[in-house]
Parts: structure tokens; sequence; C-alpha cells
């Protein structure tokens, strides 16, 4: 715990040096734009505020896991988006494992913290050298966007650079054992890798710096009438972490937030800041029969990297046919 407050805190220095002052910029009309994920929520978008474009569009089944591509990085992310999780089994050969049975299974914490993921530290540094634990993971695949089940694999992961990732894996019954290579990629923050097709290396996210929102579903912890916690797949927005900081205000209307008072406000760098309660379930959730309604005078204030200050609402989740997965949000730069 204290090393991740202590990171947190550093990471927050960091952005604070790192985010410049605002600049004066020219008069930006305010955009109106939908998003078309599509009632399976079958696509996932990466969107720029300044251009406001989607820079790429993805499936968001095609990968497994992401690999953070820093010189010096070691993280290991699963695709959130899947519902997947992973257990650790403490043993150090694939082929000890052959059930799930006693896993403790972990799922990725969505506010995008590094030291928060499922896998964990799967290596430790000492002095120059690196040791790995060279224990293998169970990883449940999760879901597809129609509900099937993608099945289980089970890997470990031998080695990291500053260039590449190496691990091993295969099905729970040992078929379809690989050892696979990921090479890390210059410009974004993970490269991905799929299982599909025997394993391949798979192109997600784009370049680092051309993307502040992504749309997307993601995993994430809700809470009981009681309290207690568990894991749901939800929709919604997260943010290209570290390059974006968020705020939320419901006192004043849209209209009435001018720079000022953005100014005034205290910012996050969660990645699941403007996450999916934007929007309300109504209807009755044990049979489905339910729609969604946009959360009435909350609007979302943005900092991004260049200084520059955003307001942002939700007006609607539907198309004008009816269908849900098609949020459509408004913006103006302050």
């Amino acid at each position: 715990m204290l090393k991740n407050t202590l990171y947190i805190f550093a990471l927050l220095l960091i952005l604070t040096s790192c985010f410049k002052e605002d600049d004066p910029l020219p008069a930006f009309p305010m955009q109106t734009t939908t998003i078309a994920m599509g009632k399976y929520y079958l696509y996932q978008y990466y969107f720029n505020l300044v251009s406001n474009e989607e820079v790429k569009q993805d499936v968001k089944n095609d990968y497994d896991l992401g690999f953070e591509c820093g010189d010096s990085s070691w993280h290991v992310v699963l695709n959130t988006a899947a519902f997947m999780f992973a257990g650790n089994t403490g043993k150090k050969d694939l082929i000890e494992v052959s059930d799930t049975t006693g896993l403790d299974w972990r799922y990725d914490k969505s506010d995008g913290d590094p030291d928060s993921t499922a896998i964990g530290q799967w290596l430790t540094f000492t002095g120059n050298d690196t040791i790995y634990s060279n224990l293998v993971y169970v990883l449940n695949r999760g879901y597809d966007h129609l509900g099937k089940v993608r099945g289980l694999r089970k890997i470990k992961f031998t080695k990291v650079d500053s260039v590449s990732y190496s691990f091993e894996y295969s099905d729970m019954n040992d078929d379809n054992y690989n050892i696979f290579t990921v090479q890390k990629q210059e410009g974004v923050t993970y490269t991905y890798f799929s299982f599909d097709e025997g394993g391949m290396q798979v192109e997600m996210e784009p370049l680092t710096d051309t993307w502040d929102l992504l749309f997307t579903q993601y995993t994430t912890l809700l809470y009981t009438n009681d309290g207690l916690p568990y894991p749901y797949l939800v929709t919604g927005v997260l943010s290209n972490y570290g390059n974006l900081q968020m705020a939320v205000d419901s006192s004043l209307t849209y209209e009435n937030i001018d720079l000022g008072f953005a100014k005034t406000k205290t910012y996050s760098i969660a990645k699941d800041f403007i996450g999916y309660d934007w929007k309300d379930v109504q209807g009755d959730v044990n049979t489905g029969n339910v729609y969604y309604e946009i959360v009435e005078g909350r609007t979302y204030l943005i900092r991004n990297r260049e200084g520059l200050y955003f307001k942002l609402r939700f007006i609607n989740f539907y198309s004008d046919e009816g269908e849900k997965g098609y949020p459509t949000f408004q913006y103006d730069v302050l």
C-alpha cells in the first residue's frame, strides 16, 4: 500500500510539472458527437478532443493481454472489455496445472494504476538483476460481445527487457503449447497479444499522443446494498492515463462553466474517472427490461497535456432508431 501511495504521489507531481500552462486558444465551437459502439458494444473507439475525431476503431475481443512498452516497463494488463480475470497458481510448471480449483481470481483495477493489476508483480529487481517468479497463471478469457465463453489458458511470463517480453502458454489440457515473444512498440503505452490463431501480436491502441478518450466496455467493482464488492462489466469512457486530468461539477449549469471556474476544481488522473455512471439504469434488471437515462446536470472538466481545458456533458445513449450503444456528448474548449 505504501509503495502504491508513493507511486501515485510521484505521478501526480510529474503530471503537474508536465502539464503546460494554458495558452489562449481561438474560438472553438461546441461539438456534438455520437460514438457508434453498437447495441452489443462490439466496437471501441479512441477519440481526440482537439481534432474532434475518432482516431481508431477496434473490435473489443481482438486481444487478450496488453504489455507495457517503455524501455524499463514490465506491467501486463488484461482485456477488461472482455471481463477477463487471472489466478496465480503458485506453481512453476505449466504441466502441473490442470484445473482452477482454489484459485484466487483477480481483476485489473479500472483506475489505471499499473501496480493494481491481476497479474501483479511477476518479477523483482535486485540491484542490476531481474529475478523472475516463473509462476503459472490461469487466464479466464471472459466473454465475447454475444456472451460466448472465450475459454481458459495457462501462461508463464519468463523474461522482459528493453525491447520485448517472452512467455509460454497452453490450453488447460496442455494442447497448443507455445513460446512467444512480444516486441515492444515505440510511441504507444501498450502493445497487445491475442491467443487467437495460435497466438499473435496485434495493434490496438493508436499513438499515445493522438487520443484522449476511449469509449469501451471495461470491468470495474460495484457494491451490493451491504457494501460487498463484486466485479461487473460496464460501458463507458476511459481516459488516456497519464495524459489527462479530470474533474466533475454539478453545481453550475453547463453554459455557466467557464475557464476561471474550471481552474478552481480538483482534478484526478484516474483512468475511469468519467467512467460509466453518467447514465442511470431504469427498469427491471432481473428481467433485462431496462433502459438508460442520462444523469442531468453533470459536467466533466478535462485538462489535456497541452494545458487546454474542456467541458463535456452526455446527452444521449441511443441512436435515432432507439438502439442503445450510441453515446452522444457535447463539449467545448474553455
